[in-house]
């Protein structure tokens, strides 16, 4: 009995020590990555919320145009662009000075394409997001919150976040 809690033991410490050795292996070839040195947040934006105010559902659409810049020194790819919510669409200028999009929620008229822009060091790209009031009929009067997600090649997101308060 003594010698069976003596090598449960044992495996239980080798099992800590093997974790351990493992994480720190994990932890050394994510620094010799040579995308390590971007930031958590490739792109950025100066205003990433934007707030309409009252908007009249007799107004119709609203829109507002946000500056992502990729802040490091090495090209970053915008993948993908998606809303949380159907009334919400986003479009994205191209260094052409073309747009691509819409873009919008994942599940509701199919699948979302991939944007696939490529942002160079120092680089800016206008999103321009659209919201309509009257997507949701009269139950969609009051305060909304929509959320644009910008996802670049190694999975990182910015979030550019719209509200509203919608009246008839």
């Amino acid at each position: 009995m003594k010698n069976k809690t003596i090598v449960s033991v044992l495996i239980i410490i080798l099992g800590i020590a093997g974790l351990m050795w493992w994480g720190r292996s994990a932890q050394n070839r994510t620094s010799a990555n040579p995308n390590s040195n971007l930031s958590a947040n490739a792109l950025e934006a100066l205003e990433t919320s934007y707030d309409f105010g009252k908007i009249s559902m007799a107004q119709g659409l609203v829109e507002k145009i946000f500056k992502v810049s990729n802040s490091t020194s090495q090209e970053v790819t915008l993948e993908r662009v998606t809303t949380s919510c159907m009334c919400t669409v986003a479009y994205v200028e191209t260094a052409d000075s073309e747009e691509k999009g819409p873009f919008g929620m994942v599940g509701h008229g199919g699948s979302v394409p991939k944007v696939n822009e490529i942002i160079k060091p120092g680089e800016s790209r206008n999103i321009r997001v659209v919201f309509d009031p009257n997507a949701h009929g009269p139950a969609g009067i009051g305060l909304i919150n929509r959320v644009v997600t910008l996802e670049d090649n190694l999975g990182r997101n910015l979030e550019l976040q719209i509200k509203a308060v919608v009246t008839p």
